[in-house]
């Protein structure tokens, strides 16, 4: 049989000339000890009714895979899709040579293409909730390139909550489902918010439209944290990445979603699904915001602060390649869900900043794949590079093979060693080596600001949007608790006095009906659903 399917993407079949056995032909199951299996209907009982014995090897090990056909969803962004296809680059950046700024290889020559995988995902609700929630969407691409793998991490909102790692789990814990009634709670949400004025830009964009993009398709992508380039002389410069893409951008209003959620929850990634399925590749261009490498006390915000943007009026996004997706998956679990990335993950060219945040997520996201996947998660073809690979790893959960040399020694697994070992390689670019010096402190930034640019947002806003996000906002918080209305209208006055005033005026109004804090953020009227339930049942006798 053709190892490819009906879009001529290559399927993992074994070669024609693998060992059967005389009862075998090609399309003969197997167990995995490679045994016939003769009768996959019926288990092995005393006389036909039983009871069962406990000799029942095919039964025994079809069973016990299938309660281990799951591995510990991801805390964060379990929802997700994904797809492959390829970067290309322009060989330049803006007008200007990309090597002027790095000495990154996927980047030098015009029209160079790499491989990539990218995973598209909501970020607080499981592995099958419904792609209409309001929630960031994760952006995380791959690129297996000639010098290894590059994983660029990042969400379709170019900003985040906050800007210090500490409070990342409180973050989370809040907008995850009570621990009690396992049920998302507005006021829990905005308890935190309330206490966190860096997330008031966050809050802006997630409960107006952007807060719900229309598919993974027509969304940006934003690598969120503050990066560097690093150039052959050693020479580095602040970067932000991006990617547009080149469908457009759309995005759901509230009650858009809620239409959509209640015929299908999986609309987005049968979207990506179909396009690619259907010829209609997705292509987005990639672009970065180049500053240098200083603190920069002209601008009344920290360029290191996640949650801040960076005006394009002074730092232009400046094109450096594209991005299509051709490929689907040839099955989900083995390349979407087991799909690692780390923002620790660089090549030569490429490193990191002083991003407070940047730092956390580089320890946090490889170590959740350990505990995830398993020690030896880079070695699954979706997560290994598709280069030479040699170490001295030994062992781990699930090793199935050695990462050798072409001439190493198998019994010298260190280094240095004189017995055939493994070497160090030659560093060709100069290293950047930036001067580092200050007093070990705990203390936050100084350049906060943290109602500044949610106020610009809110400005810069179409007045649909405007209405559409003071809605959002006045249906989640009419109904809890008065201290934290309090002080979130307290907040959005500093970000702008029309901003407070309409949530204000909005809170005043709202409806007697909305008490119910346990609904989707942005929705309201969801409060009555079970009483719904209950009473457009219709009741059957039992049977």
């Amino acid at each position: 049989m053709k190892n490819e399917d009906k879009l001529g993407n290559s399927i993992n079949r074994p070669e024609a000339d693998t060992p059967k056995s005389d009862q075998e032909s090609t399309d003969t199951l197997t167990n995995r000890q490679g045994h016939p299996v003769t009768d996959n209907q019926n288990v092995r009982t005393v006389g036909n009714r039983g009871p069962v014995t406990l000799e029942n090897y095919d039964f025994l090990e079809k069973i016990s895979h299938f309660d281990r056909e799951r591995i510990p969803e991801r805390v964060v962004h379990g929802r997700g899709a994904g797809a492959h296809g390829y970067f290309e680059a322009y060989g330049t950046v803006g007008d200007e040579p990309v090597s002027k700024y790095t000495r990154a290889k996927l980047f030098q020559e015009k029209g160079k293409k790499t491989p990539v995988f990218v995973r598209f995902s909501t970020v607080i609700h499981g592995t099958h909730s419904p792609e209409t929630l309001r929630d960031p969407r994760g952006f995380a691409v791959k690129f297996y390139t000639e010098d290894g793998n590059w994983d660029l991490v990042g969400n379709n909102l170019k900003i985040f909550f906050i800007r210090d790692p500490l409070k990342f789990p409180d973050l989370i814990h809040a907008f995850k489902p009570d621990p009690v009634t396992n049920i998302q709670d507005g006021e829990r949400i905005f308890d935190f918010i309330s206490n966190s004025p860096e997330a008031m830009h966050m809050i802006t964009f997630l409960f107006s439209p952007w807060g719900i993009p229309a598919n993974y398709r027509q969304m940006q992508g934003s690598g969120v944290n503050t990066y560097r380039w690093v150039n052959e002389a050693g020479e580095a410069v602040l970067v932000k990445y991006h990617w547009e893409p080149k469908q457009g951008i759309k995005n759901l209003t509230q009650t858009d979603a809620e239409q959509i959620q209640a015929k299908n929850f999986n609309h987005a990634t049968q979207d990506l699904y179909e396009s690619i399925e259907n010829g209609d590749y997705p292509e987005w261009e990639f672009l970065v915001q180049i500053m240098s490498d200083d603190e920069h006390p002209e601008l009344d915000f920290d360029p290191l602060d996640d949650t801040k943007l960076w005006p394009e009026d002074k730092f232009p996004w400046l094109p450096v390649g594209r991005m299509v997706l051709d490929r689907n998956p040839q099955d989900y679990f083995t390349e979407v869900e087991q799909a690692a990335f780390g923002t620790g993950v660089l090549v030569d060219g490429l490193d990191f900043s002083d991003d407070k945040m940047l730092q956390g997520r580089t320890f946090s996201y490889s170590d959740t794949q350990r505990y995830r996947v398993g020690p030896n998660y880079l070695q699954l073809p979706i997560n290994a590079p598709k280069k030479r690979v040699a170490t001295n790893q030994r062992g781990g959960q699930m090793q199935y093979k050695v990462d050798l040399g072409e001439n190493q020694n198998p019994h010298v697994n260190y280094e240095p060693s004189t017995l055939d070992g493994l070497k160090e390689a030659k560093q060709t670019g100069k290293p950047h080596t930036p001067y580092v010096e200050g007093n070990l402190v705990r203390e936050p930034i100084d350049r906060t600001n943290n109602f500044g640019q949610a106020g610009d947002t809110y400005r810069h806003m179409e007045e649909w949007e405007r209405e559409e996000l003071i809605t959002n906002l006045v249906n989640t918080l009419a109904p809890c608790d008065e201290r934290i209305k309090s002080k979130m209208v307290e907040m959005f006055y500093k970000c702008d006095e029309d901003y407070g005033k309409r949530v204000e005026e909005g809170l005043r109004n709202a409806s007697a009906n909305n008490t119910s804090t346990r609904e989707p953020i942005g929705a309201e009227g969801a409060e009555d659903a079970p009483q719904q339930a209950e009473e457009k049942g219709h009741s059957q006798d039992p049977y």
